[in-house]
């Protein structure tokens, strides 16, 4: 708490005593403030000087953002440790969160004596080679370009002139934007294209949308991590970024080992291409966790503005609420709901809102989204805590991942009776449309079928599988074939790893083209007993469907005539076989 500060605001940024501490005002009291320090805060004493910079906490919005590492308060960390030398985060340090220095190749592409408003693209930089920068007029500027020029040029430089009602303002490629306020858009539309993620189980029966979102709630050990990992990895949105709140050190790690590695399947590139890291571990500042989310999707509404999709992770949520939950209490505010703040369910709300499909500002009419997937670690798995209650009341999409599943190492865990997903019908019309076939229907029958198999599995328990008809045996298969060859996928596998949109048409096809071949076999006289054991070479190569390769996909195709060859001569082999003796 430092005191004589009633010239100072509230989220006014601050340096705290003579380290110079970086710490944000979060409550004022008369001339008092109480500020949320971003580091380790040992070691300071009373009489110490507080200096306040009359600006809030804010990004700096330019080339050179793409590919790096950040902590929770953007100061970018490969840059932290060359210029500390130390691998740990070093107090009273100040450091420009974007290079300074470096010189970026500027192709203007509005020209002088063109009228701009705020959101108007006046040039680009390739940034990465996937990703161009596109520099746009800040907000509060309005008016006519008075010289621009292409070139090279550094954040400082000032690349053009805009003749305004009050002069002429000279501008940079660089911006600041408060994390806490989300940026202005002209129009938010209706989000209704979905955002492949190569995942099956996601895409076929939880669909998520771009400018949709999502929670991924689930125990320790249930495998969220990995989820949101595939889905950074494979979506097809154009930009990722990706927000380590809380969570372990070696899952950062991973992230940074894994993804200078891997191909983006979209763009054939390395994905850090198209990445942005924000890290802030369970071993860093505790209340620079509560900013980083807010600095994540501020960089993302920045590249949505752009016209692009982005999708945002944040692992965990859960660890975000807690350091909202450790201020709350230094503040002495009246507890809520297991000690959290009273205000958590709208500090959740207003994050997610931030998600969406827009038209940006500007001339343009760009369109944009922001895809949020939040992760949630509820203490012990119970889904009934504050945290996952209040994601619920905001999220249209529902990923319940199962502890039970995952201890059968059945991944991604992802429980095909408690999830849900509220895009499933616009997901439906676009995949008819964009495949010219019933999709809809055929996820909808496969979701019946595991719905059944699970009221059987009741009886089964209680009086054995033979007391079960042919026909509810032969829906036992089916929803096992669903489950193990379909649902099941294996990250760590090169091929398995992602599956295309055609690709788990074809696949889910196929389970479905063998049930309905199987069932009109049956009625046409052949035994269960007799399908199954007649069907079991063609069966396994269902199953290893999922390995076959992308580039090799009329297998698939090949198959489907092989299963109704198979079943076809089992029907018409009849009463040979021992199940039809004496008949």
């Amino acid at each position: 708490m430092a005191e004589g500060m009633e010239h100072a605001n509230i989220h006014d940024l601050c340096y705290v005593g003579d380290m110079k501490l970086v710490g944000e005002i979060i409550e004022m009291r008369h001339d008092v403030a109480s500020i949320q320090v971003y580091e380790e805060t040992s070691g300071l004493g009373p009489g110490e000087p507080v200096e306040t910079t009359g600006e809030a906490l804010s990004v700096e919005l330019g080339p050179g953002i793409v590919s790096q590492m950040f902590d929770g308060i953007q100061r970018p960390l490969d840059a932290f440790k060359v210029k500390t030398e130390s691998n740990y985060l070093v107090r009273g340090v100040n450091i420009s969160n974007l290079d300074r220095d470096k010189k970026w190749a500027f192709t203007a592409t509005k020209s002088v004596g063109d009228q701009v408003i705020p959101g108007d693209i006046v040039g680009t930089i390739q940034e990465t080679k996937v990703i161009e920068h596109r520099i746009m007029v800040p907000h509060g500027v309005k008016g006519t370009i008075k010289s621009i020029e292409s070139g090279e040029y550094t954040l400082n430089d000032v690349i053009y002139t805009v003749e305004t009602e009050d002069g002429i303002k000279e501008l940079t490629m660089l911006q600041k934007w408060p994390v806490r306020r989300g940026r202005p858009f002209k129009k938010k539309l209706n989000p209704n294209q979905p955002m492949v993620t190569g995942q099956r189980v996601i895409d076929t029966f939880f669909p998520i949308t771009k400018g949709g979102v999502s929670a991924v709630p689930g125990p320790f050990g249930a495998g969220k991590t990995v989820v949101q990992h595939q889905i950074a990895k494979f979506s097809d949105v154009d930009l990722v970024v990706y927000v380590g709140c809380g969570e372990r050190g070696n899952e950062m790690t991973d992230v940074l080992n894994e993804f200078p590695e891997l191909i983006d399947p979209n763009t054939g590139e390395s994905l850090m291409e198209r990445t942005i890291l924000i890290a802030n571990t369970s071993n860093m500042p505790v209340a620079a966790r509560e900013a980083s989310i807010y600095t994540g999707i501020t960089i993302a509404e920045y590249f949505r503005d752009m016209g692009y999709s982005v999708a945002i992770m944040a692992d965990s949520t859960s660890r975000w609420a807690e350091a909202l939950r450790e201020m709350s209490g230094r503040l002495e505010e009246m507890p809520g709901d297991e000690g959290y703040p009273a205000y958590l369910g709208s500090r959740i709300a207003e994050y997610y809102e931030r998600a969406g499909r827009v038209i940006s500002v500007g001339s343009e009419d760009r369109e944009g989204s922001i895809t949020a997937i939040g992760a949630v670690s509820p203490p012990g798995g119970d889904t009934s805590e504050p945290v996952t209650q209040n994601t619920l009341r905001v999220v249209k999409v529902y990923w319940a991942l199962d502890s039970s599943l995952a201890q059968k190492r059945h991944f991604p865990s992802v429980n095909w009776l408690t999830s849900y997903s509220l895009y499933l019908t616009e997901v439906g019309e676009y995949m008819d449309n964009e495949l010219k076939v019933d999709w809809s229907n055929m996820v909808q029958h496969s979701m019946n079928i595991l719905q059944e198999e699970a009221e059987l599995e009741e009886i089964v328990r209680l009086v054995g599988i033979e007391s079960l008809s042919e026909k509810d045996r032969l829906t036992m298969v089916i929803a096992q074939s669903l489950k193990e060859d379909y649902l099941q996928q294996n990250a760590f596998d090169d091929v398995d790893t992602y599956t295309s949109r055609q690709k788990q048409f074809l696949m889910l096809d196929l389970i479905l083209s063998f049930e309905k071949e199987a069932r009109e076999a049956m009625k046409l006289g052949a035994y269960f007993n007799e399908i199954i054991e007649g069907t079991d070479e063609i069966r396994d190569r269902i199953a290893r469907a999922k390995y076959i390769s992308e580039d090799q996909i009329d297998q698939i195709r090949q198959l489907k005539e092989d299963i109704k060859e198979t079943i076809h001569q089992i029907v018409f082999r009849g009463g040979v076989t021992d199940n039809a003796e004496g008949i």
